[in-house]
């Protein structure tokens, strides 16, 4: 599988994370990192406990990568949980709503980081 391919499979935006990172090498490297950095394990033990100040600050790393790497629905996914928690802004959604949010992402995670397994594999 090549990387475009992978991307294909996950729904993922080569071209975005290309733009970004600028060289295929770097890509690779970094999408295989991706499952390993533990950014959206600990977005979802945030959801656990619901600490508002940690599920900002992990919801936003999660976006920033997720964005970076052309995962847009990650990145998207992430960006509500980011503006319902950043600092100043009124919450919007429930625990339950957030909590159901929290699951789609963890759902989410789950197929890209099958993808990146499966195209590590080879």
């Amino acid at each position: 599988m090549t990387l475009q391919e992978l991307y294909q499979n996950i729904g993922g935006d080569y071209e975005q994370a290309l733009r970004v990172l600028r060289i295929e090498k770097l890509l690779d490297k970094h999408i295989r990192k991706f499952t390993k950095n533990g950014v959206v394990e600990a977005l979802l033990a945030a959801g656990e406990s619901m600490d508002p100040v940690q599920l900002f600050e992990t919801a936003h790393a999660v976006k920033g990568v997720s964005a970076n790497l052309g995962l847009r629905t990650l990145a998207d996914a992430a960006s509500e949980i980011t503006e319902e928690y950043r600092p100043g802004n009124s919450r919007a959604l429930s625990d339950a709503e957030v909590a159901d949010k929290l699951a789609a992402i963890g759902g989410l995670y789950r197929q890209v980081a099958e993808g990146i397994r499966q195209y590590e594999e080879g």
